[in-house]
Parts: structure tokens; sequence; C-alpha cells
């Protein structure tokens, strides 16, 4: 059982995947991470000796920003942004794609369910 970054990584898992289970790391950088630790990408995350654990935990330590730190840097970005009243604060804010998708239709991810306006059907015809 691997634990790097105070995360533990799923043991039956190769290396170069078992690493994109903490924040912060998707595969390009673990593959970077893999060769500068001189550790066998394919290998599994069982299979790892103390030693390469050690080195993989320390290299990730010292070079990268990942997990909490990294979440609350991305956090006080945007926090700047809404406080500069930035256009992309304001999209943050609002809850609306920010990077200049349309909204007219999609964007359902960012809007969430579409709420329904009242008085848009007609009315049934009712006995009287």
């Amino acid at each position: 059982m691997a634990r790097i970054a105070n995360v533990t990584l799923p043991n039956d898992k190769q290396v170069l995947i078992g690493l994109t289970a903490i924040y912060g790391i998707g595969r390009t950088t673990s593959e970077k991470l893999l060769a500068k630790a001189k550790v066998d990408n394919t290998k599994r995350v069982k299979d790892l000796t103390e030693a390469e654990e050690q080195k993989i935990n320390d290299l990730v330590s010292t070079e990268l920003l990942v997990e909490g730190n990294l979440q609350r840097v991305n956090t006080n970005n945007i926090k700047r942004l809404k406080d500069i009243n930035a256009y992309r604060g304001t999209r943050h804010k609002n809850g609306l794609p920010v990077r200049g998708q349309r909204t007219r239709t999609n964007a359902k991810t960012r809007k969430g369910r579409g709420v329904a306006v009242g008085g848009a059907q007609p009315k049934a015809a009712s006995k009287t």
C-alpha cells in the first residue's frame, strides 16, 4: 500500500496510472516523474520497493504543487477574479461557462437543470 502526498494509491494499477489518483498529477506529469525517478512505468504499485516509493514521494513533494495546496491556489485565483469584477469572475459568480462556450444550448453542467417558466404553455380548457 503506497502512500504518496498523503494519498493511498490503488495497489493493482500500474504506477503510471496509479499516480493520477493524486490531485494535480495527470498522465504526462506522471510519465515525467517516473522517468526522473528511474522507475518503470508498467510496474504495479504493489511491486514498488520502499526506495522507489520514497524517491517518487520526494520528487512530488519538492517539484509539484498537489492536493490541498493546489486546490487552495486555484480557489484563491478564482476569488481574485471575483473580487476585481473581471469578466471571468462574474461568470464564476453566476455559475455560467467561463471560457466562451455557448449557453443557448448545452452548458447543462454549469447552469444546472432547466427551470420551467410559468405561463409558457396554454392553459387547458376547463369544464364549467
